[in-house]
């Protein structure tokens, strides 16, 4: 991966990221990314199974390939199969040339939409390519990135919604794809004050699928319930990462909860002792969406990849016995 001090700043905006020579200097190209999960097998790539990364990047592969370059992507945060996402961030590095061939004007077609912005031609033969109509994946923004973005190592939080229509909602079979019908109505308030104690810096080891040599310590921003217009309860939760399964497992501690089989004090009672348990069920995944990935500001963006970094290199440092680190291998972000 080409880092940030590689990439700099030319070409329209104060936000391109465009090399000033050919060299081995790369352009970061930003996408932002729209998918129903229901027909992946979760995000990252996979020999014989189709995922949102394989579909995107062998769509690049096809725009690419005069080039003789082979895009390669890294996304904020990897989700499982079935987890739906609004507002995933991905990026990419390309030699400029390669950028400017795939984005050059086509012969007879001069003034095409997006003309003279390699970021908008991009993304319309990206479309092209993924298919414009009826795709259960989107690319729905391309920008040249600005110096020091890095899609995982930049951002500052994830946040998550979860939908579950129990009996007392209104069940919409058009959403029935990205929401849980429950059998039982749920107390909404009780959830919401459960939730409000697991909030902060924590051990998530309660509610968390273990995974080897990958921390458990998260900090839990924000995490609300509510019941929109038609009655559905409706989770949303901020951290600056998650750990695997960790949101599906605290919406099921809520869930326990509404449902008056566990006391409202007791997921922070869990949280507490620090060890997976069996006393609530880690919910489906159809019912989750990735909404939205922060960032800095521009300007602090290189600042907050370097201290991501060097958070990884000390825990390295200090658990030697560790052969991978989480962040390298997308853990931040990537639990759902």
């Amino acid at each position: 991966m080409v880092e940030p001090e590689s990439v700099v700043s030319l070409g329209p905006g104060a936000d391109s990221a465009v090399p000033t020579d050919a060299g081995d200097r790369a352009v970061r190209v930003r996408l932002s990314i729209a998918y129903d999960g229901t027909d992946f097998k979760g995000w990252s790539r996979q020999p014989g199974q189709r995922t949102v990364q394989g579909v995107i990047e062998d769509a690049l592969e096809i725009l690419f390939r005069r080039t003789g370059t082979v895009p390669r992507l890294t996304v904020a945060g990897r989700t499982d199969a079935g987890v739906h996402a609004l507002g995933q961030v991905a990026h990419f590095d390309v030699p400029p040339s390669a950028l400017s061939a795939v984005t050059r004007a086509r012969r007879g077609h001069p003034t095409e939409p997006g003309a003279g912005d390699p970021a908008a031609v991009l993304l319309r033969r990206l479309t092209g390519v993924i298919g414009a109509s009826d795709a259960d994946v989107v690319v729905t923004g391309a920008a040249i990135a600005p110096d020091g973005f890095d899609a995982r190592f930049s951002a500052v939080w994830r946040r998550y919604e979860y939908r579950i229509a129990d009996s007392a909602a209104v069940r919409d079979p058009l959403d029935r794809l990205r929401t849980v019908w429950y059998p039982r109505t749920l107390d909404a308030e009780r959830m919401d004050v459960a939730a409000q104690t697991l909030l902060g810096l924590h051990d998530f080891a309660a509610f968390c699928k273990p995974r080897a040599e990958a921390t458990t310590i998260r900090t839990l921003q924000s995490y609300r319930w509510r019941r929109d217009a038609g009655g559905v309860l409706v989770a949303s939760l901020q951290a600056d990462a998650f750990c695997h399964s960790m949101v599906r497992a605290l919406i099921g501690a809520a869930v326990a909860v509404g449902e008056g089989r566990l006391d409202a004090d007791a997921p922070a009672a869990l949280l507490r002792a620090a060890q997976r348990t069996s006393a609530f069920m880690v919910m489906p995944a159809k019912g989750l969406v990735l909404t939205e990935v922060g960032y800095p500001d521009d300007h602090e963006l290189e600042i907050r990849a370097a201290q991501t970094r060097a958070r990884r290199e000390l825990r390295v440092q200090l658990e030697p016995e560790d052969q991978e680190d989480p962040a390298e291998r997308g853990e931040p972000g990537a639990g759902e």
